[in-house]
C-alpha cells in the first residue's frame, strides 16, 4: 500500500513536467512545419494564392495575385480561380475592400501560362465584371484565347482582336522569350520563358521589382521526360540570380507522388523529378539552395495523394530549401 501512495506521489509531482516537455516538443515540431513566410514579414514581393490546386476543385485551381510590397499593383499569375479566392483572400483579411474592387482595381493584368482550362476558368467566367487591362503570355497562348476561348460560339469575346464584335475590355499583349518587358500600370517587369508540357507549350515568368525576382512556372514536366532542355535553360538564366541571392522564391509545380508512371505523368512534375531539377540549378549557380523558398503548386487531389507528395518532398529535400507549400486566401511575402 506504502508502495502505491509513492508511486501516485511521485506520478502527480512529475506530471507538471511531463506535460510542459511534451508542449514543448509539440510546439518545437510546429515550428518546423510553419515555414512560409507572413504578410507582417518585410520582404520584397506580396503574394496572395487566389487558387493552388491542379484540380478537381474549380473554386481552387491555379491563381496567384504578386505585387510589390506596399504596392496594390498586382498581376495575376495564371487566372483558373478568381472570385473564390478573391473572397477567400477577404475572409482571411489579405484584403480589407470588396472583392469587386480587388478584381477590378488590384489586378493589372493577367498572365497565363498555358491555355488549359484550370489556368483560365476564373478569367473567362468573371470578364463580364472585370475591367479594362492586358492578358499577357506567349503568342501560341493568346493565340488559343484568342481563337477557342474568346469567341462568340464558346464565350463573348471580350478582347480587342479575333471575332467580332469584339468588346475591347482585354488588350493580348504577347511576350518574346528572354526578353524583359515592362508590365503596364506597376512598378514591375517581366521575361517569358517556353516550358515543356507534354502536347503544348506551357511558360515560366520571371517578375522583377528594383533588384528582386519572382519565378513562377506554369505547369512543366522534367526535362529528362519530356525530352527537353526547357528546364535547363531556364535555370542558366536565373541561376546567377540565385547566387546572387536576388531570386526571392521559386513557384513550381508538383502534381503527382513519384511513384506516378512516367507515361501518366502528362507533362507534370513528381517530388523525384523537382528534386533532380534543383540539383541542376545547385549546380549552375554553385550554391547548396539552403533556405532558398519554393512554393509548391498544382498538386493534384485527391488529398491522400496531396499528403504523400508533401511527405515525399519533405524527406527528400536533403538541400533544406524553404518548402512551402500555399493555402488559398493566405498571403506570403518574400
Amino acid at each position: 500500500m506504502l508502495h502505491r501512495k509513492l508511486l501516485a506521489i511521485t506520478f502527480l509531482l512529475l506530471l507538471p513536467a511531463f506535460v510542459f516537455a511534451q508542449r514543448k516538443h509539440k510546439a518545437k515540431h510546429r515550428s518546423k512545419l510553419v515555414a512560409a513566410p507572413t504578410s507582417s514579414d518585410a520582404g520584397s514581393f506580396r503574394i496572395v494564392p487566389l487558387g493552388v490546386l491542379g484540380g478537381i476543385d474549380e473554386s481552387n485551381l491555379s491563381a496567384y495575385m504578386v505585387a510589390p510590397v506596399g504596392s496594390n499593383n498586382y498581376v495575376c499569375l495564371d487566372a483558373g480561380t478568381l472570385h473564390a479566392g478573391i473572397e477567400k483572400a477577404i475572409d482571411n483579411k489579405a484584403f480589407d475592400v470588396r472583392g469587386d474592387k480587388v478584381l477590378k482595381q488590384y489586378i493589372k493584368g493577367y498572365f497565363i501560362s498555358h491555355a488549359h482550362l484550370d489556368h483560365l476558368a476564373g478569367l473567362i467566367i468573371n470578364s463580364p465584371e472585370d475591367s479594362t487591362k492586358n492578358i499577357y503570355g506567349l503568342a501560341s497562348t493568346l493565340e488559343t484565347l484568342k481563337t477557342h476561348y474568346f469567341t462568340w460560339e464558346s464565350w463573348a469575346n471580350f478582347a480587342d482582336d479575333g471575332g467580332k464584335p469584339q468588346l475591347k475590355k482585354y488588350h493580348y499583349s504577347p511576350l518574346l522569350p528572354g526578353v524583359e518587358s515592362a508590365v503596364d500600370n506597376t512598378d514591375m517587369q517581366v521575361q517569358a520563358f517556353p516550358l515543356s508540357h507534354s502536347n503544348l507549350t506551357s511558360t515560366a515568368f520571371l517578375l522583377r521589382s528594383k533588384d528582386s525576382y519572382v519565378l513562377y512556372l506554369g505547369d512543366t514536366g522534367a526535362d529528362e521526360i519530356e525530352k527537353s532542355q526547357n528546364l535547363h535553360k531556364l535555370w542558366e538564366a536565373v541561376a546567377p540570380l540565385v547566387a546572387a541571392g536576388k531570386l526571392k522564391a521559386l513557384m513550381i509545380e508538383v502534381s503527382y507522388p513519384s511513384d506516378q508512371p512516367d507515361k501518366n505523368l502528362f507533362g507534370h512534375l513528381t517530388p523525384r523529378l523537382l528534386m533532380n531539377e534543383m540539383d541542376v540549378l545547385a549546380q549552375l549557380s554553385g550554391t547548396s539552395l539552403k533556405g532558398l523558398n519554393v512554393v509548391v503548386t498544382h498538386m493534384k487531389p485527391p488529398y491522400r495523394s496531396i499528403t504523400k507528395i508533401k511527405v515525399q518532398l519533405n524527406y527528400a529535400n536533403k538541400r533544406q530549401m524553404n518548402l512551402i507549400y500555399p493555402r488559398q486566401g493566405k498571403p506570403l511575402v518574400f
